[in-house]
């Protein structure tokens, strides 16, 4: 039996994106028959209620938490460079598994495996605020030669770790996310699905659902001026955004405004996890034009509700769309709007692509993705 370590900071300071990932990732991990002990270790205080909404542990875990949040104790490791090493503040263990990019400073014998989501900062630079790309650029490439293990996301970002880093193709897992079960289609109205479009004032009309934080990565300008063409053929179809305001999101709400869609198009927000399955349930496509993605959760949810995706052809989206949607270049805007035409209007691909989804949904999951993780550990541990 050994003592593995745990990086759980992102599960509870974060949402959405890699704090969801983290969070299922980990509970799934802690239903698994395995020997071994685990900490879950988190960089500042969570506020309780955040701490108790990730409470995964149920006695199969500790918990450690440092009152010193990430930025201090990166400032300390990376800016001052001061080696004190992890175990400092997450206490003594056989193994410790940095979750977010970045892999602190460990003591000389400890085992170490490093979860890298994407090479964003890498591949699409603009895409990320300048002081947050210098930051990465420098450190991530440190905690990959650092770490004795690396987990990708997606063979996308594995490829790019070999290619960007020189990452050797036997230190690197590629551990898919899963879905959760509660992602499901259903054919009636339930009370639940009518609160939900009540809490986001979606509405009655048929909507395009796009799911993610307002950053540039997202490409929401491509979107939105695709659906400017499909706005004139579909008068009833409304564009939906659902996530919260990241890096230059006003260049977003500027476009919808120049367009003159500001009727059709509705910002709602960032949306709660138990609130997502009814809220890609009530759309009639989700699209998801993103430039770079490590893996992309959203376009496997929406296809596990039964709904029909249209999404870039770019990065790791293909392994999880493949050919149950529709796969477009994220700068083509006719081709784009196109694509959310046909998915909106052609009855019978969208038969076909609830289908394809459906089936290549119940590949994906977190069961699985636990115990490929419990593999890694053990592999690393042995070695």
């Amino acid at each position: 039996m050994a003592h593995i370590t745990i990086d759980y900071t992102p599960a509870v300071h974060q949402s959405a994106g890699i704090g969801r990932l983290t969070r299922e990732s980990v509970r799934a991990l802690l239903q698994c028959d395995s020997p071994h002990r685990f900490t879950l270790f988190c960089m500042g205080r969570p506020a309780a209620s955040a701490l108790s909404r990730s409470a995964v542990a149920n006695g199969r875990a500790a918990w450690v938490v440092t009152p010193l949040n990430d930025r201090w104790l990166y400032r300390l490791w990376h800016r001052a460079r001061l080696p004190v090493p992890v175990e400092v503040f997450s206490g003594r263990s056989d193994l410790y598994h940095a979750t977010d990019f970045v892999l602190p400073p460990t003591t000389p014998r400890k085992r170490t495996v490093l979860t890298v989501h994407d090479l964003t900062f890498e591949r699409a630079p603009d895409a990320a605020p300048p002081q947050l790309l210098r930051f990465l650029k420098r450190v991530v490439p440190q905690s990959v030669r650092r770490a004795h293990h690396l987990i990708a996301d997606s063979q996308s970002t594995a490829r790019d770790l070999i290619e960007l880093y020189g990452a050797p193709a036997e230190r690197i897992t590629v551990i898919y996310s899963g879905i959760d079960a509660r992602f499901c289609p259903t054919h009636s109205a339930s009370p639940t699905s009518a609160a939900v479009r009540d809490k986001y004032a979606l509405g009655e009309e048929p909507f395009v659902l796009t799911v993610g934080t307002l950053q540039p990565r997202k490409n929401h300008l491509t979107l939105v001026r695709a659906f400017a063409q499909v706005a004139e053929r579909l008068p009833d179809l409304k564009l939906v955004i659902a996530g919260g305001k990241g890096w230059m999101y006003d260049a977003v709400t500027a476009e919808v405004a120049r367009l003159n869609l500001n009727r059709r198009v509705q910002f709602i927000g960032f949306v709660e996890d138990a609130d997502l399955p009814d809220v890609y349930r009530a759309a009639r496509v989700f699209t998801f034009p993103s430039l770079y993605e490590g893996f992309g959760l959203p376009p496997l949810e929406a296809m596990a509700c039964g709904i029909p995706v249209v999404a870039s052809n770019t990065s790791s989206l293909p392994e999880v769309v493949g050919d149950a949607g529709l796969l477009v270049d994220p700068f083509d805007v006719d081709g784009l709007a196109g694509a959310l035409l046909r998915a909106a209007t052609d009855d019978v691909w969208r038969a076909q692509a609830i289908e394809r989804g459906l089936n290549r949904a119940r590949a994906f999951t977190w069961g699985r993705a636990a115990e490929q993780l419990l593999a890694v550990y053990d592999a690393v541990l042995a070695s």
